[in-house]
């Protein structure tokens, strides 16, 4: 009979094993040690090709030339400025590798034409234009950038509901699955398994066995960490059409960078959901990895779904053959559920593929045109200077601006850049909090009553720049009032970040990496 002891041992063991032979850790071996190779490769190039050298140094010294003259934000220029000043070979030949992007070539022609070839499909309607024609003249601007920038139409009969928690989210979405008809689409950044998701799946089981068509995309993070390789296999067996998104492979790609961070949910073209909710357990708060998880969603229904039924089969048909019936799930969406009374809403989306930046232009809309307030609810701040200063005008103006980040993080490097961004904030009038009970991973703006936006964008460099991204923007709608409560009532959990606090609560060696970090901040 075995002991105890022998057990343990046994059973570290088996971790052990699991851990060396896990396909995560296989492909961070193999990418450390392709990186490895580069360096070494650089190394000997400096030891042993003195003319080949001097080549790539004086490559180093035209590409410095050629950032400084990029269309870019400043900050990506000065990073990559530092860095080729600092090891010019090594730095030449990282940024012709990224920059050239080869992997995304092949992804923003698809991209590109998928959103070219179905842009006709969403339109804002007749009476959406009238009723618009009563409004603000900044309003009526931004729906015009919105529709004819970015595809997105105004829609002025949608029926929303803001959710303050994950596990009020979860609630719902499983009755409104348990609801569903015709078909049901799911994209989400993470799908890991535990309650959340073994609940869902269960469900989608049963509709799929009811002959309920079921798609289900996800990022091919989750294949790393959360998913086993072959899982998109088990849930076909199921009868659920599955894709993963770039999933992660042990070679030099840049496409790794650029994840599909959306959270997606629509249903039968009547229903719905986006927000900060991924389908995890710590989402819900059934585990507790850094204390309590603030998150936030939100429902919508009526013909605002359409937006979100096409940035869904955008992407499904963009990654490996997909079926190009838009107008067979477009069609499916309703336009009389709600009076044109409860103001308006424009479902938008956001990729790298293009330099409209239109998520980072939904959050500037706040700043620019806030009388009273703003505020915010984000787990990550990493912005750029031109962002800054905009966030300041607002404050120096007059405008009250507040903004929640968490005081539990769940990347300490990310959030020790964040902190560094406190004085500036403070100087500038604008009043930070920490969520004491844990970490917020809402990504919220309010303001004046009248606006506010809930989807999947951070203010950081990652989901302005890199990430797919969508949300909801939300305007003289019912939900933004709920929205604002939500904001006080987590606010009355916070402490608030003063200059003593900053001062003397915050290490010094944590001020010092921040800075550093700081450095680097747009390639994280």
């Amino acid at each position: 009979m075995t002991s105890k002891k022998d057990r343990t041992v046994k059973k570290v063991l088996n971790v052990l094993i699991k851990i060396v032979f896990s396909r995560a850790l296989i492909i961070i071996v193999m990418l450390a040690l392709q990186l490895l190779t580069l360096i070494f490769f650089t190394l000997y190039l400096e030891s042993h090709y003195a003319a080949v050298l001097e080549a790539v140094q004086a490559l180093a010294s035209i590409l410095l030339i050629y950032i400084i003259n990029e269309d870019e934000p400043t900050e990506f220029k000065l990073t990559w400025a530092v860095f080729m000043c600092l090891f010019p070979v090594f730095g030449a030949l990282m940024y012709v590798l990224i920059k050239n992007n080869w992997g995304m070539v092949g992804l923003r022609k698809k991209v590109d034409k998928e959103i070219n070839e179905t842009s006709e499909l969403l339109y804002t309607s007749d009476g959406t234009r009238r009723a618009l024609k009563e409004e603000d003249k900044s309003f009526r601007g931004f729906a015009h950038y919105m529709q004819h920038t970015g595809h997105f139409p105004v829609y002025h009969n949608a029926h929303t509901e803001f959710y303050p928690s994950g596990e009020e989210t979860f609630e719902h979405f499983l009755n409104d699955i348990r609801d569903a008809k015709e078909f049901i689409f799911i994209e989400f950044f993470i799908i890991a398994k535990g309650c959340m998701w073994d609940t869902t799946l269960e469900l989608l089981k049963e509709k799929a066995a009811e002959g309920v068509e079921i798609r289900v995309m996800y990022d091919g993070f989750c294949s790393l960490f959360n998913l086993p390789y072959n899982y998109a296999k088990k849930l076909r067996a199921y009868g659920i059409d599955v894709k993963v998104f770039a999933p992660i492979v042990p070679f030099f790609s840049t496409t790794q960078n650029n994840r599909d961070h959306r959270k997606i949910v629509v249903i039968d073209g009547r229903v719905a959901y986006t927000g900060g909710v991924n389908l995890a357990d710590e989402y819900i708060n059934k585990t507790h990895r850094f204390g309590h998880w603030k998150d936030v969603a939100i429902r919508v229904e009526g013909r605002a779904v359409e937006s979100f039924t096409l940035m869904f089969l955008q992407m499904w048909n963009v990654y490996g053959k997909g079926n190009p019936e838009y107008k067979k799930y477009t069609a499916k969406t309703k336009d009389h559920l709600r009076p044109p009374q409860d103001g308006f809403v424009i479902p938008y989306g956001d990729t790298p593929t293009k330099k409209t930046e239109m998520a980072k232009t939904v959050y500037e809309q706040f700043f620019a045109t806030a009388q009273e307030y703003i505020h915010i609810m984000t787990p990550y701040f990493i912005v750029d200077r031109e962002f800054m200063g905009i966030m300041s005008y607002a404050s120096r103006k007059g405008v009250d601006v507040k903004m929640i980040i968490p005081h539990i993080p769940d990347k300490k490097p990310i959030f020790y850049i964040a902190r560094t961004y406190y004085k500036d904030l403070l100087d500038a009038g604008i009043k930070v909090y920490e969520y004491t009970p844990g970490f917020v991973h809402a990504k919220v703006f309010v303001s004046d009553d009248r606006a506010a936006t809930v989807g999947s964008v951070n203010l950081d460099y990652r989901s302005f720049y890199h990430h797919f991204e969508c949300g909801v923007y939300l305007y003289e709608n019912s939900s933004v009032k709920t929205i604002e409560e939500d904001f006080q009532a987590t606010l009355a959990k916070c402490r608030e970040v003063t200059y003593d606090y900053y001062k003397n609560n915050i290490p010094v060696l944590q001020k010092i990496s921040g800075r550093v970090l700081r450095l680097v901040a747009p390639l994280l």
